[in-house]
């Protein structure tokens, strides 16, 4: 089931695709291959943010839900060095760092639709030598399937040149009809976060969670917490695991989040509202109206030795699995 969302400035439609399985329906944009709409039979609210609309995905909303890259997360300084070569990228972030992979990210990007099925969908897309500054030709393949009650991105790349890649689905959750995460508690498998600088830079610091406000090996409440900060599950991509677990004392769901990827950005939506930052019913969202749960290699990785490398290299294929799963109270 395919439809037009909308049309981009220059002509190009955005397609909006369905998918239906195991008490889930799902729709995704071919614009970022946004997950534009999460419902979960029996609950009569969305379970992620999203907009009616296809205006402010291409404005303030560019990042809600989308798969984002050729690099997730930010940059320092616009640049990084690779094989004694120095690279200047786009900045698209405090006029100074490089933001989810420039403003030709893949979340920027029309997604081709290479196989549409009831419960699984394959996304392709190329992107060039030299886009935003990044060196090599990347070749993307993601699939979003239904497995279980939850959702399965796998996502593949490959390259001709040596190139940072990394890339993170990017939804806001909210489990409640609230319009907030305050009724939320959160758990994370991580022992150490990243401080960073005022501009959310990491400072190279790894430090450990303990004694401090980034603890979330049990769970904690959600009211009140501003956090936009990349969480230390492990120093490289290891085998599919459960990394998070999130909840509503609300509507009785909750969420668990598997991956393969070694770090976790937590971004609780204190920074809404923003203006054209809208709900399904068109009006402005309001401070910590969901959480962004990214996982991907730990942001700033180029310019950081003794961080996960982010580097694929030709005759590698990048491979990340991340998987979503939703659970009601007494199922």
């Amino acid at each position: 089931m395919a439809s037009v969302f909308g049309t981009l400035p220059d002509g190009r439609d955005v397609l909006r695709l369905g998918l239906r399985g195991n008490g889930l329906r799902i729709h995704v944009l071919t614009l970022g291959a946004i997950v534009q709409d999460l419902r979960m039979e029996g609950v009569d609210h969305p379970l992620v943010l999203s907009a009616p609309q296809l205006a402010p995905y291409i404005g303030p909303m560019a990042y809600f839900g989308a798969m984002v890259g050729r690099f997730a997360n930010r940059i320092g300084g616009a640049g990084f060095s690779l094989e004694g070569r120095h690279y200047s990228l786009a900045r698209n972030c405090h006029a100074q760092n490089c933001l989810h992979g420039g403003p030709e990210g893949s979340a920027h990007q029309i997604w081709d639709i290479r196989a549409h099925e009831n419960d699984k969908l394959r996304l392709g897309l190329s992107m060039p030598d030299g886009q935003s500054g990044f060196p090599g030709k990347l070749d993307v393949e993601l699939e979003i399937s239904i497995c279980g009650l939850g959702l399965q991105f796998e996502i593949t790349a490959t390259t001709d040149r040596a190139t940072p890649c990394s890339f993170a689905q990017h939804s806001f959750y909210c489990l409640d009809n609230t319009g907030s995460i305050a009724h939320h508690q959160l758990r994370i498998a991580a022992n150490a976060y990243l401080p960073v600088n005022d501009v959310l830079i990491p400072t190279g610091e790894i430090r450990a969670v303990t004694t401090t406000e980034f603890d979330f090996r049990a769970f904690r409440s959600l009211k009140d917490v501003a956090i936009d900060h990349n969480f230390c599950l492990s120093d490289q991509r290891i085998p599919l695991r459960p990394v998070a677990w999130l909840k509503s004392e609300i509507s009785g769901l909750s969420l668990e989040l598997a991956t393969t990827e070694p770090g976790l950005q937590v971004y609780t939506g204190h920074k809404l509202p923003r203006d054209g930052v809208i709900g399904p019913d068109g009006a402005m969202l309001p401070r910590y109206a969901g959480i962004a749960l990214e996982p991907q290699v730990w942001p700033d990785a180029p310019n950081h030795t003794h961080f996960p490398t982010s580097i694929l290299h030709p005759g590698e294929t990048y491979h990340q699995i991340t998987q979503i799963r939703l659970h009601h109270a007494g199922s």
